[in-house]
């Protein structure tokens, strides 16, 4: 075993620090939503994806290099083996590290089987993706989904005692832009947030992204036709900005990539699938993460020293447009909802 070194803080050029680390567990999904990947799909071999213990080993000196916030992502990440045995390992970190949160983003799928286990293994809050209400168009958005299969896993959810729960919805003109009030009564019903987001050129898809693109802006505009909103100082640590729902418990929160451009207090990186540590999700700047873990393994100070170098390379922003194809071919899949 080597001797453990100090490092730095994670502080990029710009003077940002990164304390918020979304992680990609799988590039494989039970659904197959039209603006995150293709209705057939290629995934990786799986031993191109790092193992559990890769991930736990990663993860853990994230947290020791100050980061406070852990996000397991996909794909989806509950169909993932033994994740469960993932979650325990990184929510154990909460006692030995700096990590405050541990937070899990899916489909909605399997909480039914794996809400109780979850909160059981340190996972504080989940973010659950609900594009629509009406099943026959759930059906179509995700080409796969069962509508009931993930409103029985909101309502695990709810009763496995999260700390909280977030939809997610994508509002995409002439698919589900009508049903926008709807989502945020469903989300105040329940005593739940709910975030809307901007759809992100990531991957080449079916559909024109300028054509289907319905801004944040006219999103909050549709809402305050029906919701007295005021603004929230709630801040998760990640991009949302939120409004309080006056007389309730909800908050609306949007994710503005376009609108709304959130790069100048960015506090993220994401590592990808196959252990690639992506700086910012519209760039391409990179370090493989996975080939020092496997050409040094159990050396957590060449692993840190790579993460604390790659501060360097982090770019001010990303710099999506609509209007041309993508090019970051990589889907949202691989690189993490």
């Amino acid at each position: 075993m080597t001797e453990h070194q100090q490092f730095p803080k994670l502080i990029d050029r710009y003077g940002r620090q990164v304390t918020y680390v979304r992680m990609s567990i799988t590039d494989r999904c039970d659904f197959r939503c039209v603006y995150c990947m293709d209705e057939e799909m290629t995934f990786m071999p799986r031993q191109q994806l790092l193992t559990l213990e890769e991930i736990v080993f990663v993860l853990k000196a994230f947290a020791e290099l100050g980061v406070e916030k852990i996000r397991i992502t996909g794909g989806e990440p509950l169909v993932r083996h033994n994740v469960s045995w993932l979650f325990s390992e990184v929510g154990k970190l909460k006692a030995t590290t700096g990590l405050r949160e541990l937070t899990v983003t899916s489909n909605g799928s399997q909480l039914a089987k794996y809400a109780n286990d979850m909160v059981e293994a340190g996972v504080d809050r989940i973010n659950i993706s609900l594009d629509s209400l009406k099943a026959d168009r759930f059906k179509e958005m995700t080409r796969i989904g069962d509508l009931n299969t993930v409103l029985s896993g909101i309502e695990s959810a709810k009763q496995a005692g999260f700390k909280r729960i977030k939809l997610n919805a994508v509002i995409m003109k002439g698919r589900n832009e009508d049903e926008i009030v709807d989502l945020a009564r469903f989300a105040v019903e329940h005593d739940i947030d709910i975030s809307y987001i901007e759809e992100m050129p990531l991957g080449n898809v079916t559909h024109q992204r300028h054509e289907s693109y319905c801004s944040s802006d006219e999103v909050l505009a549709t809402l305050k036709n029906h919701f007295q909103l005021e603004t929230s100082t709630t801040n998760t640590g990640g991009p949302s900005r939120y409004y309080q729902v006056i007389g309730t418990n909800s908050k609306i929160g949007f994710i503005s990539p376009h609108s709304h451009n959130f790069c100048e207090s960015c506090n993220r990186v994401r590592v990808t699938t196959e252990g690639r540590l992506l700086l910012c999700l519209g760039q391409e700047h990179s370090v493989d993460l996975r080939e020092i873990v496997r050409k040094y393994p159990g050396d957590v100070n060449k692993l840190k020293q790579a993460m604390v170098d790659s501060m360097q390379i982090k770019p001010k922003g990303h710099d999506f447009n609509l209007q041309e194809q993508p090019i970051i071919f990589r889907h949202m899949s691989v690189t993490g909802g």
